[in-house]
């Protein structure tokens, strides 16, 4: 017999997992958080995110379907569900992939970008959601509700302070000083080591034959903080350049009239490497005053959970 208690299921789609969530009882009200008796988790299932084509709606519905089918237990129906998804760029991308979702479950649903979850996963209303990771983006919200989503831009283009970024600055700052003739440092010789080349020079190609450039620079960042403590001015140089263009982020959404009092933050890099972190938070309170950094402490499907709730 299936449980007459409204299940809310959210759902976080990383670049590299996905975790769903599914918990019954206990609706709050606006601003209020469930009360922890009242509640239960019906499922908490964490799995590759392998399959997912945002690009293509009816395909990003039917993987989303085909997981709550999976993880939620026999005769167990969501009431409503919420999904963060990674590279879901634009309202109208979101949109196509809600309401094909919504065709095929017949509930109340929602599709945001991943970086979304952030804010009520800390539990706001409004203020900026800042992930750096392998990548870099910030969103946000106007007074009037539209979103907006600065960077993102990916390894080639853009990502600044996320990790591909931070290693294709390196390579720029190493192969600059290798020009100007400068002895090599401690960060070109520890990306030297990490992309396994004989000599700066060959830094270029080793990076332009990556067949993922986000993935595969991104797992060699650990080498330029590493280069930063070994005493590399280089490596310090993009660290703190990297915490400015994060900063710079929340700059821009404010100035689109984004509130930006609270700014909570995420990510693989920014929150395991206390010098970007620093580098960012010293950069952000430079530039405005008033906002304030808040480091993410619980999972961001909590913040998906949150937004399914909101449906019921």
């Amino acid at each position: 017999m299936q449980d007459p208690t409204p299940i809310a299921v959210g759902i976080d789609v990383g670049g590299t997992k996905t975790h769903l969530r599914a918990e019954a009882g206990g609706n709050p009200g606006p601003g209020q958080s469930p009360v922890a008796d009242q509640v239960r988790t019906s499922a908490d299932h964490v799995r590759s995110s392998s399959g997912w084509r945002p690009h293509d709606p009816a395909s990003a519905a039917a993987w989303l379907a085909a997981l709550i089918g999976d993880a939620l237990p026999q005769h167990t129906r969501p009431a409503a569900v919420a999904v963060g998804g990674h590279a879901c760029e634009t309202p109208r991308q979101c949109e196509e992939i809600r309401s094909a979702l919504h065709t095929l479950l017949g509930v109340p649903c929602l599709v945001v970008g991943d970086a979304e979850l952030l804010v009520p996963a800390a539990g706001l209303d409004k203020g900026v959601g800042l992930v750096a990771g392998t990548g870099s983006v910030a969103v946000g919200r106007r007074p009037d509700g539209g979103p907006i989503q600065v960077g993102g831009w990916g390894a080639v283009l853009g990502d600044e302070g996320g990790s591909a970024g931070l290693v294709r600055e390196a390579a720029r700052a190493v192969w600059a000083a290798h020009d100007r003739g400068d002895p090599p440092d401690a960060l070109a010789a520890r990306l030297i080591a990490a992309l396994d080349v004989p000599e700066v020079p060959a830094l270029g190609a080793a990076l332009e034959s990556a067949a993922q450039p986000s993935a595969e620079w991104g797992r060699h960042a650990p080498s330029v903080f590493a280069a930063a403590e070994d005493g590399s001015p280089l490596a310090r140089r993009v660290i703190a350049d990297g915490g400015r263009a994060l900063a710079s982020l929340v700059v821009r959404l404010a100035r689109r009239g984004v509130p930006v009092d609270d700014v909570v933050v995420a990510g693989s890099t920014v929150l395991v490497q206390p010098a970007l972190y620093g580098a960012f938070t010293d950069a952000l309170a430079e530039a405005l005053p008033s906002a304030r950094p808040r480091p993410l402490r619980v999972p961001p499907v909590a913040g998906a959970v949150a937004l399914a709730r909101s449906l019921l």
